[in-house]
């Protein structure tokens, strides 16, 4: 399974981009797809979560702001930014639960997009 993200870019604040993750490969199965971001000097953390049934969880930080969405048919992974603010600077990684070709349920990696808000 390969995980491809795309859609970052550098932004003004209060504007907006559109992260896409695309799955491919040997998939059978998908459960939780989750974006994560990491800062220059932070810890990478949850941004967003949404489960095989549509349930979402979102960090406080970016809740009212970020709307994660997937598209089970074509096994790709969104994530709607608005109202962006400088501090959302971060590689944005996703992270899908999937049943591959080894046929055992696994997380996998995207390779991660740069997100850039300037002030």
């Amino acid at each position: 399974v390969q995980l491809q993200a795309s859609g970052g870019g550098l932004v003004q604040a209060g504007g907006s981009l559109r992260l896409s993750c695309a799955a491919s490969g040997s998939i059978f199965g998908t459960k939780s797809m989750t974006w994560y971001r990491q800062a220059p000097g932070k810890q990478r953390e949850l941004v967003a979560t949404i489960t095989s049934g549509g349930g979402t969880n979102y960090a406080d930080s970016v809740k009212g702001r970020f709307t994660i969405s997937r598209d089970n048919a074509k096994n790709t992974l969104y994530l709607q930014m608005n109202s962006l603010r400088p501090e959302d600077t971060a590689v944005y990684y996703c992270n899908i639960n999937a049943l591959g070709g080894g046929l055992s349920w696994r997380d996998y990696w995207g390779q991660g997009t740069q997100v850039t808000v300037s002030s």
